[in-house]
């Protein structure tokens, strides 16, 4: 076999194998669970946004399934340039999992709107930090399709009260509050 053969073969498996795993992402997205995102409603200060957060409740999907005690970490790379460690149990095992993503700002103007890649160059995905506290002791993350929405904390217990009003922001928003699954913590 010549070797433009070789190449045009071992072109061809990479290319059905980028489109299998494309195909594959695409049908196990989760559902919208709102079809009007909103726009973020607050700037936000990388600055104080950096730091670990605890993950209260998020609409389930296929990389976080069944995970629970999960966090966020964040860290500044630069001005406009930030590096996550998401982590949390895998179910069944109870083996803790982590994952980095480097990110950056695409709405200087705000910094709320943001592109991350946990999986190399080849694929970049939105956060959007929809609402904040002022003294951001939560977040309220998601992005533009609609299917992904993380309520997240510094504390990994808030206040019930404080769970409640984040849910009912959520539901303000324009999301199904009740398509959330709630995560446990840690005690």
């Amino acid at each position: 076999m010549n070797a433009t053969r070789t190449i045009a073969i071992t072109t061809g498996i990479a290319a059905t194998g980028i489109a299998a795993a494309l195909a594959y992402a695409r049908a196990t997205r989760p559902p919208v669970i709102t079809a009007r995102v909103p726009d973020p409603a607050k700037p936000v200060e990388l600055q104080r946004y950096i730091g670990r957060w605890y993950e209260i409740a998020r609409h389930e999907n296929r990389f976080e399934r069944g995970m629970e005690a999960v966090t966020a970490d964040y860290s500044l790379l630069g001005p406009d340039r930030i590096e996550v460690v998401n982590g949390g149990r895998k179910p069944g095992t109870g083996a803790r999992s982590a994952k980095v993503a480097r990110g950056k700002v695409v709405d200087a103007a705000i910094n709320a709107k943001l592109k991350l890649s946990f999986f190399g160059p080849f694929y970049l995905g939105d956060y959007w930090v929809l609402d904040r506290a002022d003294d951001y002791r939560w977040a309220i993350v998601g992005e533009p399709s609609g299917r992904y929405l993380w309520i997240l904390a510094r504390q990994p217990h808030p206040p019930a009260g404080e769970v409640e009003a984040l849910l009912n922001r959520v539901a303000t928003l324009g999301y199904d509050r009740h398509r959330l699954r709630m995560t446990r913590q840690d005690r």
